[in-house]
């Protein structure tokens, strides 16, 4: 055969192979709108960028690559905004993008690749799970992929996508990476599908209802951002990756600064005199922050608390912070795995942490004790602990018991804690602390209701300010309101060199 044969044989395998599933497969999965693997590489990667590894990657009994082309994933590596990253698709036209075992080694290459190099990867799922007649060769390519999963963690970025089904034990990969991103109508996780819970509980369900994206994002809080199509779904990633460092060996990538959306005026007018009125956390956050620098994480779920990337002063730091709006800003159960989890991932890529503060407590109630409020909320008391990037505090108002103590005070380590004027750093709220301490005297006085509003003044003036708490040293400085984004800019500028020495451990034991 001459060298022409033989690149016309290569030309011919390359063609089936980028073909996937064929044209009558393809059409079908435009017609559910969905893109395919080597599309959807396209929309997320640099134009021009994508090196495929394994093209011709095929089981034991097709060499030829006729059953199915690639083994139903396209694997390799590119750039986004420059920066490399490896990615793998699950091609749905291939066998459904089941995986076995020559589809789990490519996933597997792509991890362990990764780490040698320090670059984030991208899955991009949607599969039908397990190709059953693989046996247990399957189910071992899944454990293979968890165990890197694991072994990443901490060390690159990694980030899910859920383009189409992910069930049974392939949720696990995707539920082990540091974000999941899924699309609303097409994506869908559970373990066990609506048959199977039919038969067993009788329980009618669809599967848009028990693991779509809307569910995952808003209710099991399974997944971090949801998006209405692919295309947004991709700039969504290329968006977070932006924030984020190739490893954690290095720093996050450093823009232009900008200007905030607020002005300095009119930060001083946002928290209302009333201490009982709520207002969104959100507007504080935008008069520091650079303009349209700013990524929310899970926005849609425990909704008390906010949490995301954002820019200031053009470097990338992550965002913590209680929401008045909802709940009043207190912690329960979903909120403190939420900000748990985001605070130990600022910490292993070295994203330093801004925590604006005003927490009324722990919500209080039968369903989160029996919950396990006590151990969920002892998450976020550990993750601050634990953490060593720079950590800047806020309390903006409410600072209440043991709620003040977890948004990361003095006492866990913040390396700058500020109070604007308005704030209440007290063991509980005024009102509360009155019917306590007062309790016998309001209740043995002429006007009852007028003595207690005169307590609770009292108690006001007296306790719930920062000056007591700036004297004792746990509050840095008492700042104007007007200068929070710079009062923050020269702490995170001060601390940027900070090294902390921790005990040495084989690891610490997280609350769960």
């Amino acid at each position: 055969m001459s060298m022409r044969d033989k690149l016309d044989r290569l030309k011919e395998l390359r063609q089936l192979v980028e073909a996937g599933g064929g044209r009558k497969r393809i059409d079908k999965q435009h017609e559910a709108g969905k893109k395919t693997a080597r599309e959807r590489i396209a929309a997320l990667l640099d134009p021009d960028s994508f090196r495929e590894i394994d093209v011709f990657a095929a089981s034991e009994d097709d060499f030829s690559n006729q059953k199915n082309p690639g083994e139903g994933v396209t694997a390799g590596y590119g750039k986004i905004h420059g920066r490399k990253v490896y990615v793998y698709a699950q091609d749905f036209t291939v066998a459904g993008g089941s995986l076995g075992r020559v589809h789990a080694d490519k996933i597997c290459k792509v991890l362990d690749m990764a780490m040698k190099v320090g670059a984030p990867v991208i899955g991009l799922n949607d599969s039908g799970g397990a190709r059953i007649q693989e046996g247990v060769d399957a189910l071992n390519g899944y454990g293979e992929i968890f165990f890197r999963n694991t072994m990443a963690s901490g060390v690159i970025p990694q980030i899910s996508v859920i383009l189409g089904p992910c069930a049974g034990g392939a949720v696990y990969s995707p539920a082990l990476t540091d974000f999941i991103l899924m699309v609303s109508g097409t994506g869908q996780m559970f373990i066990t599908g609506p048959q199977v819970i039919k038969a067993v509980t009788g329980e009618k369900v669809s599967m848009e209802t028990l693991g779509g994206a809307a569910t995952h994002n808003r209710v099991s809080g399974v997944a971090h951002f949801i998006t209405g199509n692919e295309d947004d779904c991709m700039l969504t990633v290329r968006a977070l990756l932006s924030y984020l460092p190739s490893n954690n060996l290095e720093e996050a990538p450093v823009f232009a600064s900008m200007e905030p959306a607020i002005d300095r005026e009119t930060m001083a007018g946002i928290v209302p005199d009333d201490p009982n009125k709520s207002y969104d956390m959100r507007e504080i956050i935008r008069g520091v922050v650079d303009i349209g620098q700013y990524l929310e994480v899970q926005p849609y779920y425990a909704q008390n608390g906010i949490t995301g990337f954002a820019r200031v002063d053009g470097r990338s730091v992550g965002i913590v912070a209680n929401q008045p709006c909802v709940k009043a800003g207190s912690l329960d159960i979903n909120v403190s795995d939420k900000i748990a989890r985001f605070v130990r991932f600022c910490d292993a890529f070295n994203i330093p942490i801004i925590t604006f503060m005003d927490v009324p407590g722990f919500l209080p109630g039968t369903d989160q004790e029996y919950g396990g409020v006590i151990r969920h909320g002892a998450k976020i008391i550990y993750a601050y602990c634990e953490a060593t990037v720079p950590k800047v505090t806020v309390i903006v108002r409410k600072a209440y018991g043991g709620a003040y103590i977890a948004m990361c005070s003095s006492s866990l380590r913040a390396d700058a804690v500020y109070a604007w004027p308005s704030a209440e750093i007290a063991v509980m709220g005024p009102e509360g602390a009155v019917n306590i301490i007062n309790h016998k005297e309001i209740a043995e006085s002429e006007n009852p209701v007028e003595m207690r509003k005169k307590l609770v003044d009292d108690y006001r003036d007296r306790f719930a300010n920062p000056y007591i708490a700036s004297a004792r040293g746990f509050v840095q400085d008492v700042i104007d309101p007007r200068d929070t984004r710079s009062v923050i800019i020269d702490a995170l500028n001060n601390f940027s060199t900070k090294r902390e020495t921790r005990p040495r451990k084989k690891h610490g034991n997280i609350p769960c």
